[in-house]
Parts: C-alpha cells; structure tokens; sequence
C-alpha cells in the first residue's frame, strides 16, 4: 500500500495533468500545489496555492515546475517532513550547454544548477532526491514541442527545416513522464539517483514533422532551406508573438543527434515508453 500522502508542486503543468489520475487511481491521497488552484478539492486531492501560509505535513513530493524554482521551497519542504523529493530537470541541460543562443545557454546553465541545488540541500538534511531529466515531451496538445510544430502547420501548411533534418530525437509521451514519477516516488534504487528518460523510438527530426503532418491529414510539406534562409526566416517570425522565442539555435539542432540511453531507468523505475504514436488527443485543439 502507498503512504497516505503525496504532494506535487506544479500540479496543473502536462505532465501534472497526467500525473495525479494516475495516483489517484492507485489510492494515493493527494495534495495538489499551484500558484492558482484551478478547482475545489475533489476525488481524494486537495488543492494548495504555493502562496498559502501553511503547507499539510506530507513525506513523499514530486516537483513538475521548473527545477530553478524549487530552492525557493527547500525551507517549507524540510519543515512538511519531506523524506524522498521526485524533481524534473531535462535533457536540455546537455543539449543546450553550447548554443549559439544565449538565451537557450541560460537555460542550461539553470537546470545544471538546479540540480547541484538540490543534492546539496536534500543530502544536508537527510532527505532522498531523485531527478528525471526527459527528452522532448508531448501530448496532450499542451506541449511545446509537438503541439507547436501542429500549430505551424496548421496556421502556414508547411513546416521549415534546415537541410536534410537528419538529427535523431526520441521524443516521450507526458503520460510516460509520469509514470517514472510514480515509480520513483517508491523505488528503493531510485534514491540519490538522476536519470535521463527518452520515449520509446528513435527517429529524424524530419520522420517526427513527417508525422505531426499525417496525424493533422495533411499531405508532408516540409520546407527544406539552408541556414541563411532559416535566419531570415525566423528574425520575420519573431515578429509574431507565438514565434518570439524561436530562434536559429532551433535549427542548428534539427541536424544533430540528441539521443539518450534509459537503460538505468529501465531497470531501477520500469520504464516502458511508448514509441511515437501520435493521437487526436496529442494535438492542440
């Protein structure tokens, strides 16, 4: 049987959305923290504003917001009796070290942070961590990833691509992002543990657009350019909100191979991915 209680910080992101059905269908009780609570408690989980004054005791959290943020709650989670702290970092900690665009470097270099941040604190005080860092997470139509490339399409009918788009990805499902966490709220090997988690199948950057556009119903129309193009491409995108944060770096990637091996997370958490299957209920509406 599972403790009573579990607390998940960041419980309205994708993967929180996935995570607390699957929870509470297994019994677990939940306390559910937001920065706006989005509805009354129901079905066995309370909901909490992270603002609120006073956190429930709970000894078992996973922590879906960005890992940069978490330190903020380091003093409140001690004093809840946390004993075993479930974080999600990214693969992008490694993918994004050396981009040409600083804004993605800074992002590296936070999620790199966020991890030393947490051993420390965690190990200082006697409390076991586990980081799982996926790959590119999907579905839902929530992410943004897939979901934006479907946007794309959707709004333009082609999607642009740097050369050939060889790069190999291995995109993995929210649902199965999940699944890890709950597996590594109670996997004795888990503690004091990271693992990089990708999805189920390795494919080109160019097979995955392939895709989006078939499961759109639409004819592939990739937009093959050389990074000259791209760049001009993109500065007059930027020009539209929804595409203020793409950049070139976005396309240098297409060509690069951004793979990693589960292998630990097969053994330690059960990890079974799906491979990349897309559904309706993946795209945005």
């Amino acid at each position: 049987m599972p403790e009573a209680h579990v607390s998940v910080l960041g419980a309205t992101s994708l993967v929180g959305e996935c995570l607390l059905p699957i929870l509470s269908r297994s019994g677990w009780k939940l306390f559910a923290f937001s920065r706006r609570p989005p509805q009354p408690s129901v079905g066995g989980i309370t909901w909490h504003g992270t603002g609120d004054r006073t956190w429930p005791q709970s000894g078992l959290w996973v922590c879906l917001a960005p890992i940069w943020v978490l330190p903020d709650y380091f003093d409140r989670l001690r004093k809840c009796g946390a004993r075993r702290v479930v974080v999600l970092s990214s693969t992008s900690r490694f993918t994004k070290e050396d981009s040409t665009d600083s804004a993605e470097q800074q992002v590296s270099r936070h999620l790199t942070a966020g991890e030393s941040r947490l051993r420390t604190w965690a190990e200082g005080n006697g409390i076991e961590w586990v980081i799982l860092r996926p790959t590119l997470i999907y579905g839902r139509g929530r992410d943004k990833n897939i979901a934006e490339m479907a946007r794309f399409i959707r709004r333009f009918g082609f999607f642009p691509l740097l050369g050939e788009a060889s790069g190999l990805r291995q995109p993995i499902h929210a649902e199965d992002v999940a699944a890890a966490c709950v597996a590594a709220l109670q996997s004795p090997a888990a503690a004091h543990r990271a693992y990089n988690i990708s999805g189920g199948e390795t494919l080109s950057y160019r097979e995955m657009v392939r895709r989006v556009f078939y499961a759109l119903h639409r004819p592939p129309r990739p937009a093959t350019m050389p990074l000259a193009v791209f760049r001009l491409a993109v500065t007059c995108l930027r020009l539209l909100p929804r595409y203020r944060h793409w950049s070139t770096a976005m396309a240098e990637r297409m060509t690069r191979d951004l793979v990693f091996d589960h292998s630990d997370a097969v053994r330690d958490l059960g990890l079974s991915p799906r491979p990349f299957r897309l559904t309706a209920e993946d795209l945005p509406r």
